[in-house]
């Protein structure tokens, strides 16, 4: 399984970013797909995921009620939308796959990993 994120970059505070993540090698519809986040100094954490089918969504409490996740398994693509950013939200932002029936909100349970993109949001 192979994980591109597209997106992130440089924001004002209470703006709002989007992030794409395609999947390849096997589809999407098979895979827990998720993003996590890591800021310097801190530990890799949970931001969202989605059921296999996207039928079901989980949050941080962090970021519920201001970022969205949604997937389209017709395109392999999992999309995280982030609106009232926050200082606070700055960090590396990563997509994350996993072939079990269940999500996790470790880090160690996700076998697969993209490459990661920065997300700063100026105050």
């Amino acid at each position: 399984v192979q994980l591109v994120e597209y997106g992130g970059g440089l924001v004002q505070a209470g703006g709002s970013l989007r992030l794409s993540c395609a999947a390849s090698g096997l589809t999407s519809s098979s895979l827990i797909l998720g993003w996590f986040r890591q800021a310097p100094g801190k530990e890799r954490e949970f931001v969202a995921a989605g059921s296999r089918s996207g039928d079901s969504t989980y949050y941080a409490e962090s970021v519920k009620g201001r970022f969205t996740i949604s997937r389209d398994n017709a395109k392999n693509t999992v999309v995280l939308l982030m609106n009232s950013l926050k200082p606070e939200d700055t960090a590396v932002y990563y997509c994350a796959a996993d072939r079990s029936s269940y999500y996790s909100r470790h880090a160690r349970n996700y076998p697969y990993w993209g490459q990661g993109t920065q997300v700063t949001v100026s105050s």
